[in-house]
């Protein structure tokens, strides 16, 4: 069983509780600014637990109901197969973005991480 599996006992009496951990990171997701992003490694840093694929796999079976587009790889490249999706919530919320060079694949842009990124900053009281 994995760290982010409840017990038998938990899933008997809440077959829809999430694991403690995904509940904690999807918190985090919900708490990134609109035009902010955080790194998978940015999220697992702030909770002080796991790292950046247990945030990654978090993401990747719960994401959906958070602004996931919010939580990103560090090298500010758009999440496969969701691309165009997320470019959609980018522009929308104005995320400063890095235009695609002639050579990239797909000619989709990248975030520009150094303006995107974002600390915690105002909300840094509610750390867990």
């Amino acid at each position: 069983m994995s760290e982010q599996s409840p017990p038998e006992a938990a899933r008997a009496g809440h077959p829809d509780a999430l694991p403690e951990y995904a509940e904690r990171v999807l918190e985090v997701a919900e708490r990134i600014p609109p035009g902010r992003v955080m790194t998978y490694g940015d999220v697992a840093e702030w909770l002080e637990e796991g790292g950046p694929r247990q945030v990654g796999r978090v993401m990747a079976l719960y994401g959906g109901a958070v602004p996931w587009w919010r939580v990103v790889r560090a090298d500010g490249v758009l999440l496969p197969g969701h691309e165009l999706r997320a470019l959609a919530h980018y522009r929308a919320e104005g995320t400063p973005l890095k235009q695609a060079g002639r050579t990239t694949e797909g000619h989709l842009p990248r975030l520009d991480m150094r303006r995107a990124r974002w600390d915690g900053g105002a909300d840094a009281e509610g750390h867990t």
